[in-house]
């Protein structure tokens, strides 16, 4: 099914203008009853710091039209707390959530933690989706072509976790090097495409639906002075997840994943960040369960999944430019590609990543911004990025 992207765009940027609209007049309006101020900067903290304490509480509201989803309605939340207030060493835990419908029957619920605990000991991270939202391809593999996008439908539901135990218990030593086990599992079903999809040509695996159900093994190296919005530090964390017919999978095949970033303070709050990431899949593998590349976190500007195949590598470096009081610019360029064999990743089939967004502070005692992303690819790839915490 051919989509009409100008639609989508045109729908994602009502839903940023009004978001921000809603923001600026909720600010607003408690700025107008801080009469007791004497200056503009001491009105501006004096209401931004209550409307981070309202922030706490109230969920962010989304409102949405386009031509293929129709209207949409929704509620965003992100909170980072201590989970043990007792415990004044662990770094914080966050919960985050979004649920969104529309009147075209598109669905959207994820729920997202990851509790830290025991003086950084522990670390347990998971996600719980439904989602009921079209997928745009390009194809199946690297060289494939932006006009020939197809839409897919899947109703998908999906709960991934990944529980951490920190290496070593040397007092007054830092905690920073992390093993432990992952679990993942998917279900697919009500697989819709057109008749005429290269899924349906190709007899794809995955094309009647199907269950994943994963465990492996997961570890990671952390020495960030902030896991929501680092200012330096290093970050590497690797899986190994086996999907079997044994464990109750419809598919046999492995998952190997790798994603290592630095993060550099050069002067004041200026931040310099640098991400590399590998994915590597063998086996049976439906098309869903490829390495998709694209999305909000990495190579900004493509759909998440426009292309997929075996093996993926990405890399990214963004710039953290600070503005005023609490906000703040960043700009970014990536690259990145698919193939079905690393032998096969020639430099000149690499995508390119750019773009810049916008950063305001909503919890300053944690450091958390509100993020809004604009990426761009060559031939008009684009796309807009509402989201809570840095992309990486």
């Amino acid at each position: 099914m051919k989509t009409n992207f100008k639609d989508v765009k045109i729908g994602v940027f009502r839903t940023f203008s009004l978001l921000l609209f809603l923001l600026l007049t909720f600010q607003g309006s408690i700025a107008q009853k801080d009469t007791e101020a004497n200056d503009s900067l001491s009105k501006f903290d004096k209401f931004n710091k209550k409307a981070e304490a309202l922030f706490k509480i109230i969920p962010v509201p989304i409102i949405t039209y386009s031509t293929e989803a129709g209207n949409t309605i929704g509620l965003a939340k992100f909170n980072a707390f201590d989970l043990v207030k007792a415990d004044t060493i662990s770094d914080p835990s966050k919960v985050s959530g979004l649920v969104s419908f529309s009147t075209k029957g598109r669905i959207n619920v994820a729920l997202a933690n990851d509790l830290i605990f025991k003086e950084n000991k522990y670390v347990i991270r998971s996600a719980l989706v439904y989602r009921k939202i079209p997928e745009y391809l390009f194809g199946i593999g690297n060289d494939v072509s932006i006009d020939d996008v197809e839409e897919v439908t899947t109703d998908r539901f999906s709960f991934k976790l990944n529980a951490l135990m920190a290496m070593g218990n040397e007092k007054g030593k830092e905690k920073d090097l992390y093993a432990g086990f992952a679990i993942d599992i998917a279900d697919y079903s009500n697989v819709e495409t057109d008749s005429t999809s290269f899924l349906i040509e190709d007899q794809v695996s995955g094309l009647d639906g199907g269950t994943n159900i994963g465990l492996g093994i997961s570890g990671a190296y952390d020495t960030r002075d902030n896991r929501y919005n680092a200012y330096k530090g290093t970050f590497i964390s690797t899986s190994f997840v086996l999907y079997t017919k044994t464990f109750g999978s419809s598919y046999g095949f492995n998952k190997f994943e790798l994603d290592a970033r630095k993060y550099y303070n050069p002067w004041l709050k200026h931040v310099i960040a640098i991400q590399a990431t590998t994915t590597s899949l063998g086996g049976d593998i439906p098309f869903y369960s490829l390495a998709l590349l694209g999305g909000d976190t990495k190579m900004r500007g493509y759909y998440e999944g426009a292309l997929r195949d075996k093996i993926l590598v990405d890399t990214q470096v963004e710039y953290r430019l600070p503005v005023w009081n609490i906000f703040g610019l960043v700009s970014w360029i990536g690259t990145g590609r698919v193939a079905k064999d690393y032998r096969d990743l020639a430099l000149d089939g690499f995508w390119l990543s750019y773009g810049a967004g916008l950063r305001i502070k909503v919890d300053s005692q944690e450091n958390i911004n509100l993020r809004i992303d604009f990426g761009y690819g060559p031939g008009g790839i684009s796309g807009l990025y509402f989201n809570f915490a840095e992309a990486f």
